[in-house]
């Protein structure tokens, strides 16, 4: 048996796919459970968050396995397997266990070394245990992961490395004082949603400034990071998404910039 991958995320695809194909908590269980029905399958988990869905399962049969689970993929995301599969990546193997592993640590995230992916891969384990759909070779797996996530977390500052730049200029702004009292009440623009756009928009919001605006050529991505940080649990800095053509009207608003 062996371990295959098949899923989509913000990598791969447009945010207008992956709202699409996002799956309910009751779509997650019965695609899990599709999948250990379907010949090519033991063993199957859900991997599904805002930014991706992953469909890990243990299989007899490479190719197979790849026809099996994208079409239950496509079936369970309600968009179609013509228009998903150019979206879809597959990792087989060694290279599916290097990709679990380097999204617990936070590498695959849209802000990069965010720790939220820790929780989603916990609670995909946890789901698929209920069910009976995760056997030896998932279990390890996804138990193998947690620990290399929460190492880098703890040992590297994975999560704070990405924010020395912004975190350098605000100690310079600030003049010597505390980085929250300078911040209070100040307007920050992000020109980007990049990985480094992310970071700094997450530093931003986490040094409590009033608002962060992010701008980007693609608005798609900028409304996504937007929500991201909305959501977001340590911190109730409020985020909005504007295209790039409102960069200079929002500049004459803004205290800060990064780009």
């Amino acid at each position: 048996m062996s371990l295959l991958v098949v899923g989509l995320s913000h990598r791969s695809a447009p945010v207008s796919v992956l709202e699409r194909a996002a799956l309910t908590a009751d779509g997650q269980i019965k695609l899990a459970q599709d999948t250990v029905a379907a010949e090519p399958a033991t063993e199957a988990a859900v991997l599904a968050t805002c930014n991706r869905i992953e469909l890990y399962a243990d299989v007899d049969k490479f190719h197979a396995g790849v026809a099996e689970l994208s079409t239950l993929l496509a079936q369970h995301s309600g968009v179609g397997l013509d228009e998903l599969t150019p979206y879809l990546y597959v990792h087989y193997e060694d290279r599916a266990v290097h990709h679990l592993f380097t999204v617990a640590c936070g590498l695959d995230s849209m802000v990069v070394g965010e720790g939220q992916i820790l929780g989603q891969i916990k609670d995909s384990l946890a789901r698929a245990q209920e069910l009976h759909t995760a056997g030896r070779l998932l279990n390890d797996l996804f138990q193998q992961a947690l620990r290399v996530g929460k190492r880098a977390h703890s040992e590297t500052g994975i999560d704070r490395a990405g924010q020395s730049l912004v975190t350098f200029g605000l100690e310079q702004l600030a003049s010597g004082g505390a980085v929250e009292k300078w911040a209070h009440g100040k307007r920050a623009l992000v020109i980007g949603a990049g990985s480094m756009s992310s970071l700094a928009a997450a530093t931003l919001a986490r040094a409590g400034v009033a608002e962060v605006v992010i701008a980007n050529r693609t608005h798609e991505r900028a409304e996504r990071l937007a929500q991201i940080l909305n959501e977001a649990d340590d911190t109730d800095v409020p985020a909005r998404a504007v295209p790039m053509e409102s960069v200079r009207a929002e500049l004459t608003r803004a205290d800060i910039a990064v780009s």
